[in-house]
């Protein structure tokens, strides 16, 4: 992630739909799975947002991320067990000691995901787990990922493969972020069409739309535990140790 993608992740985080919707799904898994008290890791904090709402729920947090920046917001936030760290190298948390780690849209920026899911599940106690999103339909794949720094967008049956050889069982496994699908598909064929040299950004929308779209991800969230989506722009799972 570049310093201009962290400062719009900043700005946007605490209003955004698409962000607010990320949290609120896997707060609900980790309070299904992995509840709180215990020690909850995030690997690639971002702005922190998410890490500052795991400590409100009453877990005790750490946090890594490979940008100085990054971890200068964690720290404003209030969060002083954030530390610069490479998700590649063993992670300096004591062994078995966390009940869950959160990597939300991480491993498609590694260029090593079973490597990083590795060292997750040294810091985990048995029993804990991960709880992970990542971007799904790899045909989608294009300048717009680039420009992110992803290596890879997943498939379900891919994630389920890296989850696998990292020593993790898949307890649970959906896509998620399916109504915006239609959209990502025609927006993605036009940049396709017509490149243009910008960074990548998340676009903005007005204060309806987005009030809309929180709806749409609310009403797709309780449909999440019921019925597995066939389709969607990402996929979240939880794995376990």
């Amino acid at each position: 992630m570049d310093i201009a993608h962290l400062s719009e992740l900043a700005e946007l985080e605490d209003g955004y739909w698409w962000h607010i919707a990320k949290r609120r799904l896997v707060e609900g898994l980790l309070t299904r799975h992995f509840p709180p008290p215990g020690l909850l890791v995030e690997g690639g904090i971002g702005a922190s947002r998410n890490l500052v709402a795991f400590r409100d729920a009453g877990y005790e947090v750490a946090g890594f991320d490979v940008l100085e920046e990054a971890v200068a917001y964690a720290r404003r936030h209030g969060l002083e067990n954030a530390q610069v760290h490479d998700l590649g190298e063993p992670w300096p948390v004591e062994a078995e000691s966390a009940n869950a780690v959160v990597l939300l849209d991480v491993l498609e920026h590694v260029a090593d995901p079973v490597r990083v899911l590795s060292h997750a599940r040294s810091a985990l106690k048995t029993g804990g787990g991960v709880v992970c999103t990542v971007p799904a339909c790899p045909w989608l794949f294009g300048d717009w990922d680039r420009r992110l720094g992803h290596h890879r967008r997943y498939t379900a049956n891919l994630l389920r493969e890296h989850a696998r050889e990292a020593g993790f069982s898949v307890r649970w496994l959906n896509h998620w972020n399916a109504f915006t699908l239609p959209a990502a598909v025609v927006v993605r064929g036009f940049q396709r069409l017509f490149p243009r040299g910008r960074a990548a950004e998340f676009p903005r929308v007005s204060w309806t739309t987005n009030a809309v779209l929180k709806g749409m991800a609310r009403a797709e969230r309780s449909l999440l535990n019921a019925l597995p989506l066939p389709f969607g722009l990402s996929l979240v799972g939880v794995l376990v140790k």
